[in-house]
């Protein structure tokens, strides 16, 4: 099967796919490119014809997850886009949901040590997905004065990182039993509370 794969041009991404699960079972240390080619059917020798390495492997499994990441973020955001607020904690809740649905791929983009700037394709993509975040707080906080609103990347990037950590703690895996709330409720009141703090939401105002 993996020779008839290869020459059909399926090997890059039958190894992308076998990477991911590896991931997802094992982290992003815990595999070799052995073990990629043993689960994809093909010989020890045949990912070095597409990758250099697993860091090279894992770069491209994390480039084609942020490219997912993108499509889903946007469409979160464009679905609530006429309302600000509602189109900002959508994409929170796109966050947590590609966590869940794609935990290979979150792994190799958050959690694998690899820098966005390893090529320039996976740059972008990270751009890509960053810059969703950015627009959807822009939008939120244009009603305010400008000496009055805060850099909607920095907002950003905070609630960037809310996500993350209710996604670490609470909604992958074991550990997500020892929360009383769900991982959205806990996500959105955290970006309710911070939001009322700089004084984008009203505080009667419900997220």
């Amino acid at each position: 099967m993996g020779k008839q794969g290869y020459h059909h041009g399926n090997l890059r991404q039958a190894l992308v796919d076998a990477t991911l699960r590896l991931i997802a079972e094992k982290g992003p240390q815990g595999f070799t490119m052995a073990e990629a080619a043993k689960l994809a059917e093909v010989s020890t020798a045949a990912p070095y014809r597409h990758f250099p390495g697993r860091e090279a492997l894992i770069a491209e499994a994390a480039r084609q997850g942020f490219e997912i990441f993108v499509e889903r973020m946007e469409a979160a955001f464009d679905d609530a886009r006429p309302n600000p607020l509602a189109a900002f904690m959508a994409t929170g809740r796109a966050y947590l949901a590609f966590a869940r649905s794609n935990a290979g791929h979150y792994v190799a983009m958050f959690e694998s040590g690899l820098s966005v700037n390893t090529n320039p394709e996976l740059a972008d993509a990270a751009g890509r997905a960053q810059a969703i975040l950015t627009r959807a707080a822009a939008a939120l906080s244009a009603h305010l004065p400008p000496d009055r609103r805060p850099p909607a990347a920095m907002f950003a990037a905070h609630v960037w990182a809310m996500s993350h950590g209710v996604v670490e703690l609470y909604a992958r895996g074991a550990p997500g039993a020892r929360s009383p709330y769900p991982p959205e409720d806990l996500l959105e009141s955290g970006i309710g509370v911070y939001l009322r703090g700089l004084g984008l939401i009203p505080p009667d105002t419900e997220v």
